[in-house]
């Protein structure tokens, strides 16, 4: 009698170890070290300072949208303040470091902290409000912490803004764009990794539950109110944790950056790169910081020529009519944003030359 030998033919979990790994494949784990040995030994020597200056601007950017995605994209919160908590972090940081001068390992998470517990009174309406209510409740937070960031000269010191002294890291010097990308790059696979992880613990599949349906998941014993809460100070102190970096990184803040274009852009990452997707946000972080300096690079050519002056076009919305614009087509086109697309097209690979 002939014995027959059954092959899988798909990935099988058996433990829950095998459920937390973020590369299910060979081929995933394969292509993940690769990809880290030429983003740590290639890029940073190839790369001009210009280039290493935006790889860390969209860096700091997808460590901020993750947080947003958590709350938007995997609880179904809307949220229109988090450039206002990515302010809160920046700040933060500069506070601790020039009047406590702690060390900058201590001021990165602590500054995170401090921006989860505000953002957290800030999603206290979410127990009682959703949709159109909670995300007039989240801008008017954008407005108030707008105003304070500018008008409380104690704390913040108004328009003159905050100078911070050179970071360090233990014994060694942060200086310029070289440095900064290492560290960067660090922590936004630390913090990428702990987004993938958490989804896959009972605090994500709760924050699932209440996006698809909330009283459902009430009425399985979900305490809906204090997930809401845990997911706006979340995704807080991500936007707080990158606020702290990008102030480190710039080694002077002022307020004026922090309002609600980068609010929109945000939210634009998040639903460009995929709702409900980290790896999505990475990518919405990567097509809207390319966006913008795409469009700065336009602007000032079209200046520089005198087409704009000859014709009498303003160009300050333009930003805003191309972030909306492509807003729009994604949502039309492909609702699930860059993730979905790269999915499909790794999958057109993987089956090529079948098409099913």
């Amino acid at each position: 009698m002939k014995k027959f030998h059954l092959h899988p033919c798909g990935n099988f979990r058996e433990r829950y170890t095998q459920e937390l790994t973020v590369f299910t494949t060979d081929f995933g784990r394969l292509w993940g070290v690769i990809g880290f040995v030429l983003l740590v030994t290639t890029v940073p020597w190839l790369a001009s300072p210009y280039m290493l200056y935006i790889i860390n601007m969209i860096g700091i950017a997808a460590i901020a949208a993750i947080g947003l995605n958590i709350l938007i994209g995997f609880t179904g919160q809307i949220s229109l303040g988090h450039g206002a908590f990515f302010g809160v972090g920046a700040y933060a940081a500069a506070i601790l470091a020039t009047r406590f001068h702690l060390p900058f390992f201590v001021t990165i998470p602590l500054a995170g902290l401090i921006t989860a517990m505000i953002g957290m009174i800030f999603g206290i309406p979410s127990g009682r409000l959703k949709g159109l209510y909670l995300t007039i409740a989240t801008l008017a937070g954008q407005f108030i912490i707008e105003y304070l960031l500018i008008h409380w000269d104690t704390l913040t010191k108004g328009t003159a803004g905050i100078t911070l002294p050179p970071t360090k890291l233990l014994t060694f010097s942060l200086q310029g764009d070289l440095g900064f990308y290492y560290l960067i790059f660090l922590a936004l696979a630390g913090m990428g990794w702990i987004a993938v992880n958490l989804m896959r613990t009972r605090y994500g599949r709760a924050f699932i539950a209440i996006r698809d349906n909330d009283r459902a998941a009430e009425g399985m014993g979900i305490p809906i109110f204090r997930y809401k809460l845990l997911s706006f100070g979340i995704s807080s102190f991500y936007a707080g944790f990158a606020g702290a970096l990008w102030a480190s990184y710039m080694g002077s803040i002022t307020a004026e950056p922090f309002n609600l274009s980068l609010s929109v852009e945000y939210i634009a990452m998040v639903i460009i790169g995929g709702l409900g997707s980290i790896s999505g946000s990475i990518y919405g972080a990567v097509f809207i910081t390319l966006l913008n300096e795409s469009l700065r690079f336009m602007t000032g050519i079209l200046m520089n020529s005198g087409i704009v002056a000859a014709s009498g076009l303003n160009m300050a919305p333009l930003r805003e009519f191309i972030f909306g614009l492509a807003i729009v087509m994604f949502i039309l086109i492909e609702p699930r944003g860059l993730a979905e697309l790269w999915r499909i097209t790794r999958s057109s690979f993987r089956l090529w030359p079948f098409s099913y």
